[in-house]
């Protein structure tokens, strides 16, 4: 026995940048603490924009075994990849943010029964396919390809260039779509009310526990919806201002300096 029971306790993490550094790596006195958290009772899930292909080998790394909120939010799958929640983007709206990219000239990519679909192979389409370890379809007409919906879209750019796109399409897309970067190169696309913070209160009740019981941690604007909503929450030191002042300042060290080790500790303390 790792120590006594804790309070009823959930706590949610975002992966890329939250736990996972930017070398792709894991600091294994996170992966440890994680264990003895788990086994003293807390419940540990991952909200992450990756697809689920690309989380699942990160969850069985981390040896998290409840659902995963992934997709930014837009699916909760189990460990197995059962589907538990979907708010997909429709066709027609998807259309509006493919049009938009290349009328610029701007990769964009979605997704359909868990492939990576571009239009054209460049190289942000393996930018992001090396970063997710997904492999790229190329499909003649993205829109067509994409089925009825699709869980995200995702603009890939030069972070300078993702900056200045972001006041403008997030007033372009208002009340119909969440647009947020999950790292600075990735813009995504959910359909509105499809965040992390929705999917986070969707795995609460799935487990049964209340919001005051959620603690909650990220680093990226994708983070903030769930920063908010959680009981408790953490942003990642260095991360963009709106994300700490979702957290209510409350920060932890990034990847590699054992912040999810304290943090846990500190919630068994």
């Amino acid at each position: 026995m790792e120590g006594p029971l804790i309070k009823r306790l959930l706590l949610a993490l975002d992966l890329d940048g939250t736990v996972i550094s930017g070398d792709l790596k894991l600091d294994q006195r996170d992966v440890d603490a994680i264990g003895r958290g788990q086994a003293a009772g807390m419940i540990v899930v991952a909200c992450t924009g990756r697809p689920f292909p690309g989380a699942e080998p990160w969850l069985r790394r981390l040896d998290l075994r409840g659902p995963c909120a992934c997709y930014q939010g837009a699916q909760v799958r189990s460990a197995s990849g059962e589907m538990l929640f979907d708010q997909g983007v429709p066709r027609a709206l998807s259309l509006e943010v493919i049009q938009f990219c290349r009328e610029r000239d701007l990769h964009v990519q979605a997704y359909r029964d868990d492939r990576l679909l571009v239009e054209r192979d460049r190289p942000e389409a393996h930018q992001y396919a090396n970063h997710a370890g997904m492999a790229i379809n190329v499909v003649a007409d993205l829109g067509e390809a994409m089925g009825p919906t699709t869980p995200k879209l995702v603009m890939v750019a030069s972070p300078q260039r993702c900056e200045e796109l972001l006041p403008e399409v997030r007033q372009r897309w208002a009340g119909r779509l969440e647009v947020a970067t999950s790292l600075p190169s990735f813009m995504e696309f959910t359909l509105a009310g499809a965040d992390k913070a929705r999917a986070l209160e969707f795995v609460c009740r799935y487990f049964g526990i209340s919001q005051s019981e959620s603690v909650a941690v990220g680093d990226g604007r994708n983070d903030c919806s769930m920063l908010e909503w959680a009981a408790l929450s953490y942003a990642v030191q260095g991360a963009p201002v709106e994300v700490l002042e979702a957290a209510g300042g409350r920060t932890i060290g990034p990847p590699g300096t054992g912040g999810i080790a304290r943090l846990i500790q500190g919630l068994m303390a």
